[in-house]
């Protein structure tokens, strides 16, 4: 009897054996990789269905709780494991155009192997970095040779007290919002507070052939965002008019990563936000030796002696380009524009590159999108021919996947022909100015051409600049201000633009020996290391910038007056330095009413700044004394 007993057991062991065996791959399974110093770690599951899944923790605590990957069109399920492969990467590389040189590139790499129930072949590619997470969708080369999707749908499903900070387009204001009102096609990057005490900025990376993704709540998630693809097709278009968000890659093909840069206070997202460089392939410019970063001003008037007198006001400023506003060749009217010619009466544009030559100051000149799309291959050639240094384009298409595709390839071809770029009015970067140095600035922001408030300012920092390089146009005398001159002294260092423009509305005429105005003279605008000192949301912002051996200092404040401290203790212990302070004093006799004092400073130093409302400090430190 004993033995029939252990005979019926071993049977249904064996049953189990047998039933484990065959149960379906698409049964669950983890895979999990986590960055090289254990912070962050990413989690992939398939789901019962074969449904795709990710999580990502900071810290051990939730950045992205269990969410869903895949496309629209049925492909985000009935998937299987065929693989998965695992590597690691150490490294760095050096930035010459950036917020600082030497860019460390660490992570550990996993790499799913997905097949479909079609026979379609997926992989998933996630990376741990020690400061974040990405992930994309990876198409191996396989018999089918083109996949066509109505969209994707990513999901990213937060802690129910998470909370974001709302943009509705690209050149919108911010709000700080439940992650459950978010509303329909909020903007990226989205920079995200979780109840925990940390926080994150979700967005998307290496986007040069598909849809621009936007972000919009998930049906019947509460705290939960879906991956909304394309956007309006153009600058003026209506909120309410159709998103594009087809998708077409071909076998071998990638899409944009998904990336989130976590970090214990808001600061921590604009040091890090080399993230997104790092996930976009090397510089492909062999020679890189014209592209030359410096400070712009612009030129409205158009006429010969206007633009003359503009560069003799660079040149004595510390300005190394003068922009050609819109007007310069005309109409822009589709039919009637031509931009390889100058129709401005009064204008010479060769008189100006030749003039501007001889006081050392280049020549930028605006173009709409209407005649760079019908004149490019035409226009970019005949620049170079021209002498001229750059582009603005303006009002270009975003959105759908042939204009992100039409904009790589004007940035491509501009490169062909040694001119710089800054892409207005909707569109931002994502990370591309690495593999085209030459894209020096883009839009995609509310600057001074809104007269933003000085709250505004002050979230800028840690949400739109997580992206990169962005076009504030400086204002300093015009009477339309929200802000005091401090403060704007101190934007050319809270705002990165290696093409800054300076002096947006204002003209030479107005500058009467304000000698403040030094610090636009002195102040660089690419850098070789970036410190974020201190700042709250919308409060106030402390950004520390480092090239060479001096350093530059940004503190801008709110509406709410307040008293700050600055230690320098990033200062070279070794060292003797001097401090120009610039800040805001009504007992000034000018009508800047901005103070200068200059004084011995050295690594335990620590700086007083009081900080009137809406207004702001600047500080030069140099060695010596």
């Amino acid at each position: 009897m004993k033995k029939q007993r252990n005979h019926v057991r071993g049977t249904w062991i064996f049953m189990f054996v047998v039933l484990l065996s065959q149960v379906p791959a698409w049964g669950r399974i983890e895979n999990r990789v986590e960055s090289p110093d254990g912070q962050i770690m990413i989690q992939f599951n398939l789901q019962t269905g074969g449904i795709p899944t990710y999580s990502i923790d900071y810290l051990g605590k939730p950045l992205v709780l269990e969410s869903r990957l895949g496309f629209q069109g049925d492909f985000n399920q009935n998937f299987e494991v065929i693989d998965s492969t695992t590597r690691t990467h150490e490294g760095h590389w050096i930035n010459e155009f950036g917020e600082r040189r030497i860019v460390p590139d660490n992570y550990r790499e996993l790499i799913v192997h997905l097949k479909h129930d079609s026979g379609c072949l997926m992989q998933l590619v996630f990376r741990a970095y020690n400061k974040g997470a990405a992930f994309r969708y990876l198409f191996p080369k396989q018999e089918k040779q083109a996949f066509v999707f109505p969209g994707e749908r990513t999901e990213f499903r937060f802690p129910a007290d998470a909370w974001g900070y709302e943009e509705q387009g690209t050149e919108g204001e911010y709000q700080r919002s439940k992650i459950a009102d978010i509303k329909l096609y909020c903007e990226r990057p989205l920079t995200l507070e979780y109840a925990q005490g940390y926080w994150a900025s979700l967005a998307e990376a290496a986007n040069t052939d598909y849809p621009r993704m936007l972000l919009s709540p998930l049906e019947g998630v509460p705290a939960a965002l879906v991956s909304a693809l394309g956007g309006n097709t153009s600058n003026t278009a209506r909120p309410n008019q159709r998103h594009d968000s087809t998708v077409t890659l071909k076998a071998g093909q990638a899409t944009p990563w998904r990336m989130l840069i976590a970090g214990k206070r808001p600061g921590d997202l604009l040091e890090r936000n080399y993230l997104m460089l790092n996930l976009n392939p090397p510089c492909v410019l062999r020679d890189t030796s014209w592209i030359k970063p410096g400070k712009v001003m612009r030129d409205t008037t158009l006429t010969t002696a206007n633009s003359r007198a503009i560069i003799d006001f660079a040149a004595v400023g510390g300005l190394q380009y003068v922009l050609l506003d819109a007007g310069w060749y005309g109409s822009e009217d589709t039919k009637n524009g031509d931009a390889a010619t100058a129709r401005k009466d009064g204008l010479n544009i060769e008189e100006i590159i030749r003039y501007g030559r001889q006081k050392n100051v280049g020549l930028i000149v605006y173009v709409d999108r209407r005649q760079i799309k019908t004149q490019r291959d035409i226009l970019f050639p005949l620049y170079e021919q021209w002498g001229i240094k750059g582009v603005k384009i303006g009002f270009i298409d975003v959105g759908p996947q042939r204009e992100s595709l039409w904009t790589t390839q004007t940035i491509a071809l501009a490169a062909d022909h040694h001119l710089m770029l800054n892409i207005h009015d909707g569109y931002r970067a994502t990370g591309n100015n690495r593999t085209y140095p030459n894209l020096m600035t883009v839009e995609g922001i509310r600057g001074n051409e809104h007269m933003p408030t000085p709250e505004h300012n002050c979230t800028l920092p840690f949400t739109r600049y997580v992206a990169g390089i962005g076009d504030y146009t400086i204002c300093y005398y015009d009477s339309r201000l929200k802000t005091t001159h401090a403060h704007q002294l101190a934007m050319a260092v809270v705002s990165f633009s290696p093409l800054q423009w300076i002096y947006w509305y204002d003209k030479p005429g107005m500058y009467k020996d304000e000698p403040e105005v030094e610090f636009f003279r002195q102040v660089p605008t690419v850098w070789d290391e970036t410190k974020v000192i201190g700042g709250e949301i919308g409060k106030f912002a402390i950004i520390a910038r480092r090239s060479g051996d001096s350093w530059f200092i940004g503190a801008i404040n709110n509406s709410q007056p307040r008293r700050l401290t600055l230690p320098l203790d990033f200062l070279d212990r070794n060292r003797a330095y001097t401090a120009s302070i610039y800040s805001d004093d009504q007992a000034v006799p000018t009508r800047t009413r901005v103070r200068i004092d200059r004084r011995p400073v050295e690594s335990g130093t620590i700086l007083d700044v009081p900080l009137a409302a809406g207004g702001g400090q600047a500080v030069w430190i140099r060695p010596g004394q």
